[in-house]
């Protein structure tokens, strides 16, 4: 192995170690437990746990923890040591089978939505087997899910991995049935992009709001922004560069293929990129990569904004998810193949999924969402709130020449023959430009979802996506089984395909996200624009949508309906904490800066007399203006505010929040702007954005 890469996954307890320090029939019964094909025995968790302490001790780890992801979004964790007494009273190590399968955190004070009374306390971790066991500051982390003491989960990776074995079986009977009779399997594929913004440490300090909020709540644009992009690609700050190497080093340790590093359209924002992995360690590895961007920009003199939109007027940051269905013989089922029979298959996937996607607009829009995303979609390359699929105009031509029955319907390809069962091999995978105002764009041989939020998991966007495809492609097998003969299998899947496309059409768009045109064109075509995540996260309570998750067996009703309630509180509880916040900048450090400045012009003209120059009297009279405007507006939102909180209901709370509260956060914004636009610094001491986003060398 190169240098550079010598300590790769050196802090994983991954197959590799596996295979090396266990004996053969425990390895051999760990890999049937992982292919679901048989439980662990007591005694083989013993011999798994033993190796796995020993080799963790002999890489500097003393602590042991059941690592998890709780519905707030981000992981968890409670250490115990492996030291424990013997009989005589001395110093042992010990780690037990039972203590690497199960583990019991209190989980009282998780969100769980009401699946259990506050004084209940008992919670479940228990190890995920599909998800390597690491070290991580001298700590063996087990990934493990997390539920209730009835069983609810109370985490998004449980729900994940009953996606994703709904979706496995789902593809496999789709598959077998289309003529692949070896697969056994199938999983997905993600690659996740991560967006990042970097300020000065000494900057985030003095701001309330980025500490508390993750977020400038005002602030003016800076004289420069984005508008030469000259930033993007740019040559990467020296400070930046060596924060970006250590955070690689550490990535490639815990075996997490970090491979793209870039600067970002807006200054100061950043992108990292890994190589795909499959779709539970993807996200477990992402997890992974925001905490030590946040932990590693600390060292380096940084804070680390993952928030969707920390500035106003200049780019914000998503996680861009990459998705692809792949075969336990590594098929790609996006990719056109190069056989006509591949092809059908290919077809039938798409529409598959173009079906799916119609059918459940809103809860992929859901599970896009967060209070921090609402500001981010529909602005500066973030896709619109409004579901649509890009599939260029390549591959839209074959599957209406498919639906019409005849070589294309568009002028700019009517000189073109399109067969689909003959074309669709010789597709490039760079057949049509990117579109970036697309929430979700075919990109060759996958779905790139564009829309998840920066700071989100994606977890639950995931385990949707996985979800509609498996009752998709359900339907699509239903249809075929029973069919003798192959070929007329094939015949029925393009009749399947061609209806498919006729009933979701809709969905598919090619043109401007961001045009007014195209928010009146998805209007008339019945296409849905939420634009708040508070009235999202009612698509939870539709029927159609309880069906597909308990149908599948990913969700109870009982446990949709807890995760709704949390969403609706995280919701409140995030704007809660903003509005408090901004009051007490307001107040703290915003209003004695524009009374001290009120005073400083006061005082020269009242030396100046009748020689007063005119700019002073102006800039008191501004002043003035703005010091009662913003205690009036201060008044307004506050009691608006505690109007939305009295309504005693989360998700009404929640649309008084987006509908009076927010909007009143707005305009006391614009007069704190306008208030900087003419300030002094010898009184306005915050750092303002032209400090924030151009101080990284």
């Amino acid at each position: 192995m190169e240098k550079p890469f010598e300590d790769f996954g050196i802090l994983v307890f991954g197959e590799k170690e596996m295979k090396e320090r266990l004996p053969k029939p425990v390895y051999e019964a760990w890999k049937k437990t992982v292919a679901n094909e048989e439980s662990l025995e007591r005694t083989t968790a013993d011999a798994i746990a033993h190796a796995m302490k020993r080799w963790a001790m002999e890489n500097g780890a003393t602590h042991f923890t059941h690592w998890f992801q709780p519905l707030t979004g981000g992981t968890a964790e409670k250490h115990d040591a492996f030291i424990e007494p013997d009989s005589q009273g001395d110093p042992i190590s010990r780690f037990s089978g039972k203590m690497l399968i199960k583990g019991e955190p209190d989980a009282s004070s998780f969100p769980s939505g009401g699946l259990r009374a506050t004084f209940e306390a008992r919670g479940y971790t228990y190890w995920d087997v599909t998800s390597p066991v690491f070290i991580r500051e001298e700590v063996l982390c087990i990934p493990t899910i997390f539920v209730s003491y009835n069983g609810e989960a109370l985490d998004r990776k449980e729900p994940l991995l009953k996606s994703l074995d709904a979706l496995s079986k789902a593809a496999t009977r789709v598959v077998n049935l289309l003529g692949d009779k070896d697969v056994r399997s199938c999983n997905i594929s993600v690659g996740l992009e991560q967006e990042y913004f970097l300020v000065d440490k000494k900057y985030f300090d003095q701001r309330l709001d980025l500490r508390l909020c993750g977020r400038t709540l005002f602030g003016t644009a800076a004289t420069k922004g984005q508008e030469l992009s000259d930033h993007y690609f740019g040559a990467i700050p020296t400070r930046v560069k060596a924060f970006m190497k250590d955070v690689n080093e550490q990535l490639w340790k815990l075996g997490i293929f970090a491979k793209t590093e870039h600067n970002e359209a807006a200054p100061a924002q950043f992108e990292l990129a890994p190589i795909f992995t499959t779709g539970n360690m993807a996200v477990d590895q992402n997890q992974l990569t925001m905490d030590i961007l946040r932990k590693t920009a600390e060292r380096h003199g940084f804070a680390c904004l993952l928030h969707e939109k920390p500035f106003y007027g200049i780019n914000g940051s998503g996680k861009h998810n990459n998705y692809s269905i792949i075969t336990d013989d590594g098929q790609n089922l996006f990719d056109p193949g190069k056989k006509p029979a591949e092809n059908i298959r290919f077809l039938t996937f798409m529409c598959a999924f173009i079906e799916a996607v119609d059918n459940y607009a809103l809860l992929l829009r859901l599970s896009a969402s967060s209070a921090g995303n609402d500001h981010r979609l529909g602005a500066h390359e973030a896709p619109p709130a409004i579901i649509s699929i890009y599939l260029g105009s390549y591959i839209e031509d074959i599957l209406f020449s498919l639906y019409q029955d005849h070589p294309s319907i568009r002028k700019d390809a009517s000189t073109v023959d399109f067969t689909p069962l003959t074309n669709l091999a010789y597709i490039p995978h760079d057949n049509a430009d990117r579109n970036r105002t697309s929430p979700l764009a075919f990109t060759g041989n996958k779905f790139e979802f564009r829309m998840l939020g920066s700071s989100m998991s994606a977890s639950f966007s995931n385990t949707v996506l996985n979800a509609i495809m498996a009752e998709s492609l359900n339907g699509i097998a239903k249809q075929l089984e029973g069919i003798k003969y192959l070929q007329d299998v094939r015949e029925k899947a393009l009749n399947i395909c061609r209806q498919m496309i006729h009933d979701h059409k809709r969905i598919l768009f090619s043109g401007d996200g961001y045009s007014e045109e195209w928010v009146k064109e998805a209007e008339r075509r019945g296409l849905p624009n939420v634009t708040s995540y508070i009235e999202a996260t009612q698509v939870l309570k539709d029927p159609k949508v309880i069906h597909l998750f308990t149908s599948l067996g990913i969700y109870s009703e009982v446990e949709l309906e807890a995760n709704r309630r949390i969403m609706e509180e995280q919701y409140d509880r995030v704007m809660d904490i903003e509005v408090k916040t901004l009051i007490e900048m307001t107040r703290k450090d915003v209003l004695p800066a524009m009374t001290a400045e009120l005073k400083f012009y006061s005082e020269t003209a009242a030396a100046a007399g009748s020689a007063c120059p005119a700019f002073v009297t102006k800039r008191m009279n501004q002043l003035s203006e703005l010091i009662d405007k913003s205690y009036a507006y201060v008044d307004r939102m506050t009691q608006l505010w505690k109007d939305a909180n009295s309504c005693g209901n989360d998700y009404e709370c929640g649309k008084k929040i987006y509908y009076s509260v927010l909007p009143a956060m707005e305009e006391l914004r614009a007069l704190i702007d306008r208030y900087e636009e003419i300030a002094s610094r010898s009184f306005y001491k915050l750092p303002l954005y032209e400090d924030m986003i151009f101080n990284l060398d």
